[in-house]
């Protein structure tokens, strides 16, 4: 017998946790009653497509788990099937986490394997990157996955006291000049997308605070960013939608067959030329400190290009839209807020060529919160997945399931982070929930800062080299916050439009005004 076909009959038998008595009577250590996990697979390929085509075009991806959640009495644990389906996945079969709780599971090393399961139930062809299984494809116990998280977050620790705040500051100097002069161009009466902008500037952002050296845009041209943003599309195609219509003709391309690494075999091989320029120190140096033995030094070069291409400028294309978004929405009183919180470290006079430091954005408690919120609301990454290494009991906040070794286990962060059972109106953007005012807030906020866990682990705990959480988790906070400190020290207010997209908000300015026009602090 098959394996897919030993899996399909224990996950749709009642053999699987015994009689409906006898889970009646069974008992989580927590004392939730063990039920059946509700859900099911359906027909082979024909429900997995139709699956597929509710949660990419008719219902979208929110609405296909919460009208699941609803179908099956509020359980937040459920049998799904999960695209890209037929015929990419080998297995689109899932058992869902859709609750604060539940999703802790896959937080949890030492519950669930997490080999090749970065992008769920396909994996990109190892062209993609010189023919190595990149850090976070590895599993937590795999040999090689320690020395090369060790080099990662030896990097990130290096960069980010000196280097992150200089770079990000330029940055977003030549972007906001850029959308400030199409603005002027349009003689007040016209739109500028941020998106573009983010996309090319974020690249150079990325590889100035990591490595240094010249930057894509000068050493490769001003399409490195698009030739970057391709190499990451072309993976992750099977996962994307409305990119263009009609829609059936995109589901037949996009979703049925995936794409060869060959065509972006010349656009790969500039990008990791240009990187094995820029990180040749660190190439240098992790060479050094091993003796030549740990990692070779081929494979350490393709782990920095997928760190910094698609961990880190991917990253900031989905967060930072998000976080102008959120910010576009609260409107002017919380930019006035949030205004006055910048200007009180840098006040009036003081010149915005200053840098703002990381020192500095420590002493800025609302805009701390607001890039926590934003983060919690659209975490970059909005799935997680893992194997379960045994066999084992998985508590929601009501019942409790019982799920079998080699199992995939699934979760959709957005409505983990949104669970109202943890944080008070959840589902709304509240930009000073993680501000501490006094007596029990401090408990209050490092409780809800447990479950913001966009980074592959809670925002209270730290990448190390045997776990699985993000080892550049402090360096996308502290971009997040230095985004919105030199907002607001530049400008008073601004409006924007906002497009939901699958994956990054479309936030375009319709209008910025600099600071001094409202206030008098600074002169336009």
């Amino acid at each position: 017998m098959s394996t897919m076909e030993s899996n399909s009959k224990l996950a749709n038998s009642g053999d699987a946790g015994g009689s409906s008595e006898q889970q009646e009577q069974k008992l989580s250590p927590s004392g939730l009653q063990i039920r059946e996990i509700p859900g099911s697979y359906g027909v082979r390929f024909f429900s997995p497509l139709r699956d597929r085509l509710d949660y990419f075009y008719f219902q979208g991806a929110e609405e296909f788990f919460r009208s699941r959640i609803a179908r099956h009495g509020s359980a937040t644990v459920l049998r799904v099937n999960m695209p890209p389906g037929p015929f990419i996945s080998g297995d689109p079969r899932v058992v869902a986490l859709l609750d604060a709780r539940s999703f802790r599971v896959l937080l949890d090393d030492g519950k669930v394997d997490k080999a090749d399961t970065l992008d769920g139930t396909y994996v990109p062809s190892l062209g993609f990157f010189g023919g190595h299984r990149p850090l976070a494809f590895l599993d937590a116990a795999d040999p090689r996955h320690a020395p090369l998280k060790r080099v990662v977050i030896g990097l990130a620790a290096a960069r980010m006291p000196r280097h992150v705040a200089p770079a990000f500051g330029a940055a977003f100097a030549a972007m906001f000049d850029a959308v400030e002069a199409e603005l002027a161009a349009a003689s007040g009466c016209g739109s500028v997308e941020f998106n573009k902008h983010n996309a090319r500037h974020m690249f150079d952002f990325t590889c100035a605070a990591l490595f240094g050296g010249k930057p894509p845009s000068e050493a490769i041209g001003d399409d490195a960013a698009a030739m970057a943003f391709k190499w990451v599309a072309l993976q992750l195609h099977p996962l994307a939608s409305k990119v263009f219509r009609p829609w059936p003709l995109e589901d037949l391309l996009l979703h049925n067959v995936a794409f060869p690494a060959f065509l972006v075999r010349r656009d790969y091989a500039k990008l990791t030329a240009y990187f094995a320029d820029v990180a040749a120190g660190v190439l240098d140096d992790a060479e050094k400190a091993n003796n030549g033995a740990a990692i070779p030094r081929d494979e350490l070069l393709h782990n920095l290009v997928f760190l910094a291409i698609f961990n880190a400028y991917a990253g900031f294309r989905i967060f930072l839209p998000h976080l102008v978004k959120w910010l576009a929405r609260a409107g002017p009183r919380l930019h006035a807020r949030l205004a006055d919180e910048v200007r009180a470290v840098f006040p009036a006079g003081s010149t915005t060529g200053e840098a703002v430091t990381l020192a500095a954005v420590e002493k800025m408690p609302l805009v701390k919160s607001v890039v926590w919120e934003a983060l919690r609301m659209n975490p970059p990454v909005e799935f997680q997945y893992g194997r379960a290494r045994r066999d084992m009991v998985i508590e929601s906040h009501d019942a409790a399931y019982e799920v079998k070794k080699g199992e995939m286990l699934f979760g959709y962060q957005p409505l983990a982070t949104r669970d109202e059972r943890v944080f008070p109106r959840g589902r709304e953007f509240v930009p000073d929930r993680f501000v501490v005012v006094g007596g029990d807030d401090d408990e209050r906020r490092r409780i809800m800062l447990d479950h913001v866990v966009w980074s592959n682990g809670p925002e209270t705990s730290a990448a190390a080299e045997g776990n699985k959480q993000c080892p550049g988790k402090d360096v996308v906070v502290a971009t997040g916050r230095l985004m919105v400190a030199e907002l607001f020290r530049r400008y008073d207010t601004f409006a924007a439009d906002v497009k939901e997209m699958p994956v990054e908000s479309v936030v375009t300015f319709t209008s910025l005004t600099r600071a001094g026009a409202i206030r008098g602090s600074v002169k336009p």
